[in-house]
């Protein structure tokens, strides 16, 4: 599992590539920095792409109630900004092309996911908080993109969790181009352990689908297949599903290792659930087993390996954070 595809990204360019924030600065972000070399980068800023200056004054949504309308506006300057923006980022959207997910400014009133305030007159105050308006035509366009905002990148489970998914998404965009079901078939085989991690459920779909007891048309296969790939990684992982992968992975061991050695990956595996060593622990456990036994099955599964291994905070590898 160390050939991986580079995932396409999209970020937000005051994360580290320019000084285009309102207020003419940019964020150094060392997440961004490290995955500079592993992904290939598409950067935007919606604002200074649409022609304002940098430093500029600040935009704010405006939604008067949830039917209408959202609109982005400068306040000081008495300027509506929604047609054109709206238009920019059709057209910035309708260009992109397998890209595998997002890095976006939180707090934005372009860029944020979930926590831009929006306002309920143009001089009125903030009501709520919601996604900014790039990321709501994303969301519109792509239901299920893989998106995260630096500010919950540093969550060890949550970067585990979006590296692990851009990377799978990178790998099928590969295959989906030329439409080989011996690739698709592989592709299902060696992320199962990986997907049972995100969505049991979307899981056996997708084997379903792959095993295309009906005979659909290759092209139609693929299709299914991409449409319920993203519904299972819109999931999580969590200690009780990764438990479950590996005890599903201990089975191919039940007649190879010792007794003892097997109470002792369970005693490992007992602390993991009990919060007390990281995941680390027992995944290397088993991963040795791997090797020593040479179980090509447990070798091809990028659960054991789901991003290169260079994009390992140091710092932080080690934290158990579960969800």
């Amino acid at each position: 599992m160390d050939n991986f595809q580079k995932p396409v990204l999209v970020i937000s360019r005051c994360l580290g590539f320019d000084n285009c924030r309102y207020n003419g600065q940019k964020l150094q972000d060392d997440f961004v920095e490290q995955i500079k070399n592993y992904a290939n980068i598409i950067t935007v800023c919606p604002e200074s792409d649409i022609g304002l200056p940098t430093p500029r004054n600040s935009l704010r949504l405006v939604q008067k109630d949830k039917k209408d309308e959202l609109k982005i506006f400068q306040p000081e300057n008495n300027i509506d900004y929604t047609e054109e923006m709206t238009e920019y980022i059709n057209e910035f959207l309708n260009n992109l092309d397998q890209v595998a997910g997002f890095i976006l400014k939180n707090r934005s009133p372009t860029c944020a996911i979930s926590d831009a305030k929006i306002y309920n007159s143009k001089n009125g105050v903030p009501s709520r908080k919601g996604p900014g308006i790039f990321t709501k035509m994303i969301k519109e366009k792509f239901p299920n993109a893989i998106m995260e905002d630096e500010g919950r990148l540093t969550n060890f489970q949550i970067r585990e969790d979006f590296l692990s998914k851009i990377y799978m998404k990178a790998d099928f965009n590969k295959i989906k181009n030329n439409k080989e079901m011996a690739n698709l078939i592989d592709f299902q085989s060696k992320n199962k352990y990986l997907l049972l991690t995100f969505n049991e459920e979307e899981m056996r779909k997708l084997g379903k689908i792959t095993a295309n007891h009906d005979q659909k048309d290759t092209s139609k296969v693929f299709y299914l297949y991409e449409k319920h790939l993203n519904k299972a990684l819109t999931g999580n992982s969590s200690y009780t599903k990764n438990i479950n992968v590996l005890m599903h992975g201990l089975g191919y061991f039940k007649d190879k290792v010792e007794s003892k050695e097997k109470k002792f990956f369970l005693k490992q595996l007992d602390k993991y659930r009990g919060n007390k060593v990281p995941l680390s622990v027992p995944l290397n456990v088993m991963k040795n087993w791997i090797i020593k036994y040479d179980i090509d099955y447990l070798k091809q599964q990028s659960f054991f390996e789901p991003y290169p291994e260079e994009l390992i905070y140091l710092k932080d590898s080690a934290k158990n954070q579960k969800n």
